[in-house]
């Protein structure tokens, strides 16, 4: 498979491995960081070291004119981008009670605005209505979406929910263009974002006696079915959330 992909949040987590497995498939791979800059070249590194393509590129995805930038520099080095995967994002822990207006600001700001404006960049690339020849999307969402989140997560769900309901809205408006978009749901899953909290073996075994597959997810499982959406093998599948959780919760 051949193709531009642009990785927000790449330099770890689901987006690096995601960079990495896509290089292999043929990608050429941009990589996004916003502050892991050692971690994104480390990444780069890798793929280079495996014969592949990719570059490391910094941007904030809460910042509109960085992210119109990264869209530039990921086609001045290679070219028009193809595919992209939103995954860069973050959580904070905390109840309602504790929130104020900042932090909440800052979680939409990163978590569903940016995402959206990145989408905004790839249709005025990808879509034959603008003279592009399509393309695909995948907007790494989570299960938390479908259920309000963890006690402390409602925040970061509710983000999430916009990013499935924003991916329904989207595709229905560009699948007529060549460009189809999914959201994909990842439950807990062992990455740089939560190895922290899995540290602690009591909460590691509350959380997997809580999932109907008894363990937590891995970064390659959620990377496979983001490239599975990307690929020709989804050509008729879109506007779709999948969920990738062990079945989600046991209630």
């Amino acid at each position: 498979m051949t193709g531009v992909l642009l990785i927000t949040g790449g330099a770890s987590g689901i987006g690096a491995e995601t960079a990495r497995r896509a290089a292999r498939r043929g990608y050429k791979v941009a990589i996004n960081y916003r502050t892991r800059d050692s971690q994104a070249m480390g990444v780069a590194a890798d793929i280079a070291a495996e014969d592949g393509e990719a570059v490391a590129l910094p941007g904030n995805m809460a910042n509109e004119a960085e992210i119109v930038r990264l869209f530039d520099e990921t086609e001045r080095v290679f070219g028009k981008i193809t595919h992209l995967v939103n995954s860069a994002g973050f959580s904070r822990q905390m109840r309602v009670e504790d929130y104020d207006a900042r932090t909440l600001t800052d979680l939409f700001a990163t978590n569903a605005v940016g995402l959206m404006l990145c989408c905004r960049e790839a249709a005025r690339r990808m879509s034959t209505k603008n003279g592009g020849k399509g393309g695909a999307i995948v907007n790494v969402s989570s299960f938390a979406a479908t259920s309000g989140g963890r006690p402390g997560s409602s925040a970061y769900a509710a983000t999430k929910g916009a990013v499935d309901a924003f991916t329904r809205g989207f595709a229905r408006e560009v699948a007529g263009e060549g460009i189809r978009v999914n959201s994909i749901r990842p439950g807990m899953v062992l990455s740089e974002m939560t190895e922290g909290r899995l540290r602690d073996a009591a909460f590691r075994s509350k959380i997997e006696a809580s999932i109907p597959m008894h363990r937590v997810g891995r970064t390659p499982e959620i990377a496979d079915a983001i490239l599975f959406l990307l690929s020709d093998q989804a050509s008729f599948i879109t506007g779709t959330m999948i969920d990738a959780a062990g079945g989600g919760y046991i209630i």
